[in-house]
């Protein structure tokens, strides 16, 4: 594969599909605190390159990491700013209360993350779950709600794999 060239087999820690399993949601988890732009526009190209050679649109991007959780809409033109930004802690404590006491592996975070989604999407834990005002602001939360998750897998244009 030539660099720069698109690609339509990228792997994401999660998507998400609305009820009716269009993916509505790519997110790329880091279990470490990412500082600077370059994680961001590695990030954005990433996302970039699956959607150019998948001819597809996905309205949101999240990336995770130990910290925060930015959250883009990428069916805007010039999205490389997040539309909402929360306290990873602040979200996943919920769901495991020794967060920022205890070291935190990618998968087990991976799991807190989908977690999240998954009680934002049918209420599993919470009636209210963490930071479910700012999804909705965004137009995020009207879409995951009763939607999918899927861990550990590639997409490939609209194609769950």
């Amino acid at each position: 594969m030539e660099i720069g060239q698109p690609r339509a087999d990228i792997p994401f820690d999660i998507i998400a599909q609305d009820v009716n399993g269009k993916t509505i949601l790519l997110v790329e988890v880091k279990a470490r605190r990412l500082e600077g732009r370059q994680h961001r526009d590695w990030f954005i190209e990433k996302v970039n390159s699956y959607l150019q050679a998948a001819h597809t649109e996905i309205p949101f991007a999240m990336m995770v990491d130990l910290e925060d959780i930015q959250i883009f809409r990428c069916d805007i033109p010039n999205w490389s700013e997040p539309v909402s930004s929360i306290k990873t802690a602040s979200v996943l404590s919920h769901y495991e209360p020794r967060y920022g006491k205890i070291r935190i592996f990618h998968h087990y975070l991976e799991g807190l993350v989908e977690a999240w989604l998954n009680d934002l999407a049918y209420h599993w834990k919470s009636k209210i779950p963490p930071a479910l005002e700012q999804l909705a602001e965004i137009g995020l939360l009207q879409q995951i709600e009763g939607g999918t998750t899927y861990s550990g897998i590639a997409l490939s244009g609209e194609t769950v794999y």
